[in-house]
C-alpha cells in the first residue's frame, strides 16, 4: 500500500512547546492560502477530507500533523502548515501564526523536506520568496505547481521552467525539484506521490539525490 495512503490525523500544534519530541522525520506542506494545498494533500493521500479544503482561504491556523506508516507504527509525519497571504483573522492572530510557522521552518531540525504548493498560473510570488528565504540549506524543497489542468501542455512547460529559474535566482544552492500537479485531473499525481514517499523513507544518512532545478511539466 502507498505510504501516503496510510496518512491519518495525529495532532494539532498551536505552540512550539506542543511539537512532538520523538524524533520522527517530518515533511511540511506550505503555500499561499488559495494555492490548493489542502486539495493537493488529499489527492496525494487518496483521501477526501484528510486536510480540510475550505471555501474560505486561510482556514488552517495551526500545524496539523498527519502520521504515515502501518499502524500502530509511525514512519514519518506530514505537517500541514498555515497558508499565508489571505488569512481572515485579527492582527494578533496573524502575527502568532507567523511566529509559529517561521520558527518551525527555521528551527525544527527533524524537518527534512518542505513541499511548496504554488499555483502554476501565478508562479513564485513575493510571499513565496519570503518563505523560500526561511529554508535552511540542509532542507530539501519540492515545488508542486498546482492547478496544472488550467493550462495546456506547452503553457505548463513554460510555467514550470519559470518557477525553476525564479528559485535558482533566489536560492542557487538549495536542492529542489518542480513538478506540475492537478488534484482535479491527476496530472503529475503518481510522480509527485512517488517522490514524496522517497523523501519520507529517507534517513539523514541516506539523503535523497534531488537535482537542483529538475522539472517535469507533463
Amino acid at each position: 500500500m502507498s505510504l501516503l495512503r496510510s496518512a491519518r490525523f495525529h495532532t494539532t500544534v498551536a505552540q512550539l512547546r506542543q511539537l512532538p519530541e520523538d524524533g520522527i522525520p517530518e515533511l511540511a506542506f506550505v503555500g499561499r492560502s488559495n494555492a490548493g494545498k489542502s486539495s493537493a494533500i488529499n489527492a496525494l493521500c487518496q483521501r477526501k477530507r484528510l486536510a480540510f479544503a475550505s471555501n474560505t482561504p486561510g482556514r488552517t491556523q495551526a500545524l496539523n500533523y498527519f502520521a504515515v506508516g502501518a499502524e500502530p507504527q509511525i514512519a514519518a509525519f506530514l505537517v500541514d502548515m498555515p497558508g499565508y497571504g489571505y488569512a481572515v483573522a485579527d492582527k494578533s492572530s496573524k502575527e502568532s501564526w507567523g511566529r509559529l510557522s517561521g520558527s518551525y521552518l527555521t528551527k525544527r531540525q527533524i524537518l527534512t523536506t518542505v513541499v511548496l504548493v504554488a499555483d502554476i498560473r501565478r508562479g513564485i510570488g513575493p510571499l513565496d520568496e519570503i518563505l523560500l528565504n526561511c529554508l535552511r540549506d540542509d532542507q530539501r524543497l519540492l515545488v508542486l505547481a498546482s492547478k496544472a489542468d488550467k493550462l495546456g501542455r506547452q503553457q505548463r512547460t513554460t510555467a514550470v521552467m519559470a518557477i525553476v529559474q525564479a528559485i535558482k535566482q533566489l536560492r542557487p544552492q538549495l536542492p529542489f525539484e518542480v513538478r506540475a500537479l492537478s488534484a482535479t485531473t491527476g496530472v503529475g499525481l503518481d510522480e509527485c506521490r512517488s517522490l514524496i514517499e522517497r523523501c519520507l523513507r529517507d534517513t539523514p544518512a541516506q539523503t535523497l539525490a534531488i537535482q537542483t532545478g529538475a522539472a517535469t511539466a507533463h
